[in-house]
């Protein structure tokens, strides 16, 4: 497949990023995300292909090393829904084999079970993750600061939340982390956003991969690992990220 960004260059590390739906799901900066994927992969000397899919657009399994789908309106989300169920069986298998996927928000809920909107409407997910979505009445807005143990333990992610869907997991599902400020899945069990196996769903816009490049990394790692037997991330000069983070946790 052409694409002028993915240079091809022979004997390096190649990450492919499958932007789902780029046109229709594209709110509060999600698209920052695959900005942030791609340019620390390229400070490491890492090729990149970004293949985005939209409406009608074929894919194949085994493709994918990342998956990322953003937020969107609810119209959106409705047209993406449909269209959605056509891939499902091809992400689902890549998913149960390892390849790694970002979800936010809109994204999040159409990888759960179903959304049901205020008038009991139910629109219909993939069931990658055991998970739930009901429309609520008060609107979730806001930044938004939560622990998890995914990265390291007790690792702080920042971010910021808008959305009046309450999230619910199954009982045996693992949040993304616990809520220290803010909302997450819903106001009753601070627990923010779903993990399974290598799959994050989460409410964190902001752009949440630019204000957390060690979750960045995390991604990057999980996926290439599975490629490559000998891969290791490089480490990067972070001061200047590691001073705007700080100064970021401190205003919460």
């Amino acid at each position: 497949m052409n694409n002028p960004e993915f240079f091809d260059t022979p004997g390096k590390k190649q990450l492919t990023i499958v932007h789902l739906y780029p046109d229709l799901m594209n709110i509060y900066g999600d698209r920052g995300n695959i900005i942030a994927l791609k340019q620390r992969a390229l400070w490491r000397n890492i090729d990149v292909k970004i293949i985005p899919i939209s409406l009608g657009d074929n894919l194949e399994t085994g493709i994918a090393d990342i998956y990322f789908l953003g937020g969107g309106q609810d119209s959106s989300q409705n047209v993406v829904a449909n269209d959605l169920q056509r891939l499902k069986k091809i992400i689902k298998t890549d998913v149960e084999n390892g390849t790694v996927a970002l979800t936010i928000c809109g994204g999040y809920q159409l990888f759960g079970h179903y959304y049901k909107d205020q008038k009991g409407k139910k629109l219909k997910g993939i069931s990658i993750f055991d998970a739930h979505t009901i429309a609520g009445k008060k609107r979730m807005i806001g930044n938004i600061k939560i622990k998890t143990n995914i990265i390291d333990p007790g690792s702080i992610i920042l971010g910021f939340e808008n959305h009046s869907g309450q999230t619910f997991l199954g009982k045996n599902e693992k949040p993304f982390g616990r809520v220290l400020k803010g909302y997450g899945n819903n106001p009753r069990q601070h627990q923010e956003g779903i993990i399974y196996k290598n799959a994050i769903g989460t409410y964190l816009h902001g752009s949440l991969l630019p204000k957390n490049p060690g979750l960045t990394d995390w991604l990057i790692t999980k996926a290439l690992q599975r490629k490559y037997s000998d891969f290791e991330l490089s480490p990067l000069d972070d001061k200047l990220e590691e001073k705007t983070f700080k100064e970021a946790t401190s205003r919460f």
